[in-house]
């Protein structure tokens, strides 16, 4: 079962993805199509999303602003920003969308971006990078950067 944010009315509707592929799902409450493919970007259960080399395209495809964390296990300042953007992806209301992307494990995104100090923070906005913060930033900070591209 995957939560869709509905881009035209911002609803959370649940959809059986075995079925999805037999119809197509509309919005529950504006009748809107509602893409499948990006389920995993709508971030809508209030915790960021696993980004990957594998699905990176389609996560930052989002219409919505999209904060990709750039981190690794061992990096303490990483670790110390974790529960900053848990709290942001809570509160997003379907706004944005935030994303982590383990840099040891997806070597190739992270050699795309010229990740050399995490964590960086890459906002992209209907696929296009369009703000970059590295290091570890307070909440106002990364939320300032995420809502000046709403």
């Amino acid at each position: 079962m995957a939560i869709i944010t509905c881009p035209n009315c911002g609803l959370k509707n649940r959809v059986d993805e075995s079925r999805a592929a037999e119809t197509q799902p509309v919005c529950g409450k504006c009748g809107q199509k509602l893409d499948v493919a990006t389920a995993e970007s709508s971030a809508s259960n209030g915790h960021p999303v696993t980004v990957t080399d594998a699905n990176f395209e389609t996560i930052i495809a989002d219409t919505r602003p999209v904060l990709v964390d750039f981190w690794a296990v061992w990096c303490p300042p990483c670790r110390a920003i974790a529960p900053v953007l848990e709290q942001l992806s809570s509160e997003s209301g379907g706004k944005y969308v935030i994303g982590k992307l383990n840099v040891d494990e997806n070597q190739q995104t992270a050699g795309r971006f010229n990740i050399e100090g995490i964590p960086t923070l890459l906002i992209f906005k209907a696929g296009k990078l369009v703000d970059r913060l590295v290091g570890a930033h307070p909440k106002q900070t990364i939320s300032q950067h995420l809502h000046s591209q709403l």
